[in-house]
């Protein structure tokens, strides 16, 4: 099985959102969940709690957003 970009998902205060997705995005996620779960050894995540940390992982990879994050942080500092 190959590496996953997801590890086990943390427990955290949520903030809720309300969002509309493809159905097969959320498939895609359902399987996902399901290689996680099987990955970590643990049961299987509902797709759902998947979201905040995918969209952490891409923000935190993402060259140009950490270049506008730092810019930002110099300007309010």
């Amino acid at each position: 099985m190959s590496k996953l970009k997801l590890t086990a998902i943390e427990d955290d205060k949520p903030v809720r959102l309300t969002i509309d997705l493809p159905a097969t995005v959320h498939r895609d996620l359902a399987v996902y969940a399901e290689a996680l779960g099987q990955g970590t050894g643990k049961a299987t995540v509902e797709p759902v709690k998947l979201i905040p940390p995918m969209l952490a992982r891409f923000m935190a990879t993402d060259r140009a957003f950490a270049k506008l994050r730092r810019a930002r942080s110099k300007q309010s500092a």
